[in-house]
């Protein structure tokens, strides 16, 4: 039953890589950064969701402050202390990139792997008009004890 699980867990976040992979054959501008704290948190393994603040750093532009939840659906088995996640944000070169544009909701896999220190990995794309990738592969750095690979869910207000 495990194993049918994982299989399942693994074909959907490999699903979901190809989907990224098909939205980075548009042409994408880079166009900032977004930094993450993410809340300490308990995997249930097989959902998790988790609060967490960032800020949209661009050239040139103040620093947006967004509130947000991330969510895990898959295996999702431990615990975490708080996150930091750094993702790139591309937008489609036909995308007005303005005040509050990141606000929205965004899909994509997730998966990490912590004893102590750990890595993990997170590719997303949404936001207004399915208009933005958060750079496919963003790594982040998390302290505790974790085993993940899920489909992933992020919502920015």
């Amino acid at each position: 039953m495990i194993r049918t699980i994982i299989a399942a867990v693994l074909a959907a976040i490999l699903a979901s890589g190809l989907m990224a992979g098909a939205a980075r054959a548009e042409t994408r501008i880079e166009v900032g950064r977004l930094s993450c704290t993410v809340d300490p948190g308990i995997g249930l393994v097989f959902v998790s969701s988790k609060d967490m603040t960032c800020r949209f750093l661009r050239q040139g532009h103040r620093t947006e402050i967004y509130e947000g939840t991330i969510t895990k659906v898959g295996l999702d088995i431990g615990i975490t202390e708080r996150t930091q996640i750094e993702w790139l944000v591309f937008s489609g070169s036909d995308v007005r990139v303005g005040p509050r544009s990141l606000a929205g909701s965004y899909v994509g896999g997730s998966g990490e792997a912590t004893i102590g220190v750990g890595l993990g990995s997170n590719w997303l794309i949404g936001g207004s008009r399915r208009g933005f990738a958060l750079q496919p592969f963003s790594i982040q750095a998390q302290t505790g004890l974790n085993l993940s690979l899920a489909l992933a869910g992020l919502t920015l207000y």
